[in-house]
């Protein structure tokens, strides 16, 4: 199978999977990543077919929907790329893109590992929790889980441990701090640090604006 004929099938699969999905994690939001990864990748030295197949197949079971359980998500892109005949040696970077893609994982000091492929993925992914898309994301995320928007009594946590943050169920506006402000400065690329730039900055303007609407000051 040639390469681009495996990267439609894979959209197809992918979309297929995920036709359920919660807003912030479904088709839409894994073509956004698709789309990014292909844009950082042309000014970076990186395998093409690596870099769209782990794109496609980040958020194929999403551990947050599926009981915490890490290893689901990078065995059905195992599974999937297997049934493809995709040559060893790419399923098992794909896998291990998936493994280590997640901001949860970054909070886990130990068992770092990395590539310049999965550096390309998790900056496109990254830049999807940003700006005017990230903020929405984020806000359909917390209505999903049925948690405040705000509360001004319950600070943000800013030294958790992957699994504190895995467990949290704190206000949305408290992932902001706790995750979403953090990623400006955690982007691998140079394409990925500029467009993180105007995003970051979007987003502190809109707390900006919620803080004065929320105290009737706007």
């Amino acid at each position: 199978m040639s390469d681009s004929k495996l990267i439609e099938t894979t959209k197809d699969f992918v979309k297929t999977t995920l036709e359920n999905a919660e807003g912030g994690h479904d088709w839409f939001h894994v073509l956004r990543v698709y789309n990014n990864t292909m844009l950082i990748a042309k000014t970076e030295n990186v395998d093409a077919t690596v870099v769209a197949l782990a794109a496609l197949l980040h958020d194929i079971a999403d551990s947050k929907f599926h009981d915490g359980d890490e290893a689901i998500g990078p065995m059905k892109a195992r599974e999937f790329l297997f049934s493809q005949n995709v040559d060893s040696t790419v399923i098992e970077h794909v896998v291990k893109i998936i493994e280590n893609i997640s901001f949860s994982k970054s909070l886990d000091k130990k068992n770092q590992w990395t590539s310049d492929e999965l550096k390309v993925v998790q900056d496109a992914d990254r830049l999807d929790a940003l700006g005017a898309i990230g903020i929405a994301r984020a806000f359909n995320y917390g209505g999903f889980k049925n948690r405040k928007m705000f509360d001004p009594g319950i600070p943000p946590n800013l030294n958790m441990t992957k699994e504190e943050y895995k467990k949290s169920t704190a206000p949305t506006i408290n992932h902001f701090y706790e995750k979403l402000l953090l990623l400006k400065s955690k982007m691998n690329t140079k394409t990925g640090k500029k467009i993180a730039e105007q995003r970051h900055k979007y987003m502190e303007e809109y707390l900006e604006q919620f803080y004065a609407e929320w105290d009737g000051k706007r």
